[in-house]
This record gives structure tokens, sequence and C-alpha cells, in this order.
């Protein structure tokens, strides 16, 4: 199967296979080009197709006369904090972020530090598509690739965010699984701001993935060891690029990444009225800790350009999704998992409350998520007959703002493709973890009739 996706989060494949060089240097031409020239930043994660392509992005954005900053090894959201300061038309991102490590992407920034909207990627695709670049003379050319570390002032913005002081009284003991991706560069600075007694493993990004990068229950093994064994107060799972974080509470219990941003949105609410924003996929847990702060939930197309700019639109008190992306807008609206440390260790500090309390105190919905493989050529057409398959189920309503999503009074499937991999998606939630699973199956079923695997 093809494993190479162009859409809303870049330009995303298996390296070697369809992420090539060739490849790598044509788009970004193509985004220097729709930049209009200028400054562009480019940073990376620690995969090990990192320097190769970084190399490649370098050369395309050179060729069209770019003057090109080096941020390093960062997390994304780093970056992003960096483009106006920085006085950059925008970013790239060379990071495969949950993806497994033989995966690596091009992810754009724009001149405001959030990622391409919707609109902007299909201008981008036909900057690329149409070709024939205007490329700069050869005495033009800017002569050298300036490095900066983007690290500082992202603490910067952090300490002005949050209330350290009321963190380093409580010195709160963490346990971190950095997986040796980008967060290691960042957060260990962070956690020392904030008066934490760390406990880190797989800190070190000149080594390989430790686990699969997706923060998950399953990658949260030896972060439960870690605070069972050393009764930490909290435990950290993150990702390869710094968006996104899974937990695990006090009595060493791996929870889901759909609880990142309700807990997240409890925090949030306490601290400021306001929306919270989040996709139509997510849990119904982020309604449940709304409603009772009183506050409404916007919900968007899956996607992080999508959060951002609704958080925007909306003046949100938090946003974020339900794979452990949370964007704290006094921030920035973007996915960081830095501030989200931030919100959390704040809000137990304030509380005095533990993270197992915070807990379960949400109430009991059951997820169950499901992937199926469909060849790229076949993606949308196999998502067009299952809406045709399901037009006229009884009772149910219908939300078409992203694939399918049908509601009953007691739970909800959504089928969508995958804005990262050649995958069709199915999540389902209920009160009761037998419906839930049934909905999911149910979609499943109708699926592999129309050819998904």
């Amino acid at each position: 199967m093809e494993a190479l996706k162009i859409g809303i989060t870049g330009v995303r494949g298996v390296v070697g296979e369809t992420l090539t060089p060739e490849l790598v240097v044509r788009f970004a031409e193509a985004f220097g080009v729709y930049t209009g020239g200028g400054r562009v930043l480019v940073c990376r994660d620690p995969r090990p197709s990192g320097p190769m392509l970084q190399a490649a992005v370098t050369a395309g954005l050179l060729a069209v006369g770019c003057e090109v900053v080096d941020l390093g090894i960062c997390p994304t959201p780093t970056l992003q904090l960096s483009v106006r300061p920085l006085g950059a038309k925008g970013g790239v991102s060379l990071t495969g972020g949950h993806n497994p490590p033989e995966w690596n992407a091009l992810k754009f920034v724009r001149d405001d530090g959030l990622y391409l909207n919707a609109a902007q990627g299909e201008e981008l695709l036909d900057v690329y598509h149409q070709g024939g670049f205007a490329r700069a003379r050869w005495d033009t050319l800017w002569t050298r690739v300036a490095t900066h570390d983007a690290i500082p002032h992202h603490l910067e913005r952090l300490r002005a965010c949050f209330d350290v002081a009321a963190i380093r009284a409580r010195r709160p003991r963490v346990a971190v699984d950095y997986g040796n991706g980008s967060c290691a560069r960042l957060l260990p600075a962070w956690l020392k701001e904030l008066g934490c007694e760390v406990l880190a493993i797989n800190d070190d990004v000149e080594l390989p993935f430790s686990r699969l990068p997706e923060p998950s229950v399953a990658a949260a093994a030896q972060a439960r060891a870690i605070v069972l064994a050393a009764g930490a107060d909290l435990g950290l799972v993150t990702d390869a690029d710094g968006e996104r974080l899974s937990l695990v509470d006090d009595t060493a219990r791996a929870l889901s990444e759909e609880l990142t941003l309700p807990l997240a949105a409890e925090a949030a609410l306490v601290r400021r009225k306001g929306p919270v924003v989040t996709n139509v996929s997510t849990s119904g847990l982020v309604d449940r800790v709304a409603a009772r702060h009183g506050a409404s939930v916007v919900r968007t197309p899956v996607g992080q350009a999508y959060i951002s700019e609704a958080i925007l639109e909306h003046a949100a008190a938090v946003g974020g999704e339900g794979n452990g992306g949370v964007a704290v807008p006094e921030l920035q609206p973007s996915h960081d998992s830095a501030a989200t440390v931030g919100l959390l260790l704040e809000h137990l500090a304030r509380s005095g409350s533990t993270l197992s309390k915070l807990a379960s105190a949400l109430p009991a919905l059951a997820v169950h998520k499901l992937a199926l493989a469909v060849p790229p050529r076949l993606l949308f057409s196999a998502l067009q007959e299952f809406r045709e398959a399901v037009a006229d189920v009884a009772e149910a309503s219908v939300d078409l703002r992203d694939g399918v999503k049908l509601s009953w009074p007691d739970g909800w499937v959504h089928v969508r493709a995958s804005n990262t991999q050649s995958l069709v998606r199915v999540i389902a939630e209920a009160e009761d973890p037998a419906r839930a699973e049934a909905l999911a199956l149910w979609a499943r079923e109708r699926l592999v009739r129309v050819g998904a695997r």
C-alpha cells in the first residue's frame, strides 16, 4: 500500500519509499515560494531520517531565495512560538509526530505560528503542482544557515503563563518517559523551573525511540513502574514532537489519552471562563466537564489547524483533541505538552487535589477505537459508500462535518479518514462498554463491505 499522505497536517510518508529527498526538496521550494521568500525556521525531531530530510528542506528553501534559520532538534510548539519574535515568514517542522520511526513529515507553519489551514494547504499544493519555481540567482543565494536556540524563549513564555510559585511550594514528584523524543530538549528545564523532583527515562535525543511515539496507555508501562516504585504524584508520557501527552496518576494507573483534554479543561475553566474547543471525534467527557462550569463546547473537524482557528474565533478557555493534544490559549492556540504540564501542575498545587481524584471525578464513559487500512485511491470512495450505506439508520442523528458521525441517546460512532495515514478510523463511545464495542464493530462490518481492511 502506498504510504504517503498529503493533507491538512502537511506531507507525511515512509522515508525511502514515498517520502524521498526529491519530494521534500520540491515541497520546500513550493513553501518558500508560497511564503514569498524571506526568513523560514526549520526544526526536527530525533528520527534517523531527520538530518537527511532537513538538508533537503534547507536546500529547497535556499534555492528559491529564502533565509533559513535552523532551530535543531526541538518541539514543534517551540518553533511555532518563535516565528513572530524572529520575524519569520513561516516554519517547517520535520516530525512524524505520533507515527512510528520509519515515518516522517513536513508540517508547515505560517507567519503567525499556526499551521496552514485547509484552504492555505490547498494553495500550497497548487504551487507545488504548478512547479516552475523561480529560483534565486547564484549571486543572491544566502551563503550560510543561521542557528538559533529557541528553548529559552519558550521557557520565558511558559513562566509568564502559570503560577510557578504555587507549584514550587508543592514540589511535586514527577515521572517522565520522553521516549527519546524532542520534549527531552524542553521539558526537563521547564520541570526544573517548577521545582519538581523529576524521575526521567528515555531522555537522550541521540538514541533511537525507546517505544512507539504515540502517547497512550500501552506506551505508559515504564512510566507506571516509576510512579509505583517512587511514589510519584503523576507520570508524563510524551510524543516525538512536543504536542501530545498522556498521563499516569498517583496510583500508577495509566490514563487514556482521551482524558488529557477533560482534565486540562477542568483546570483551565477554574482559571477563567470561556468555551472549550475540540473536534467531533473527541470524548463527550469534555461536554460533561464544560457543563460543570457553565461553559459551552465548540466542535470542529479533526485537525489541529481547525482547533487553533476556532480557539481564536471563540476566545476559548482551552482547546484540544482526544489524542492527548491540548492548547492553552494564554500561551498559544496550538497543542503544547509543556503548557499542558504547567496547567495541570498549577491546578493540583492550587487545589491540593491529586490526579487520581480528578480522574475519578470524571464520568465513566467507554471508548472503543479501531483503524482499518484502505488503499489511498479508495479511501474517500469507501467513506462515501459507507455514508450511503448508513444514510437511513433509524433514530440516529448524523454529523457530516468530518466523515460520518452517528449519534443515538446511548452512544455514538464516528467514521473518518485519517489525516496522517491511509486508514479509516472508527471511534465509538457509550456509557456501557459493550455498547461502545458493538457500535465500533457495527461500523467496521459495513466498512469491510466497501473495501476497508
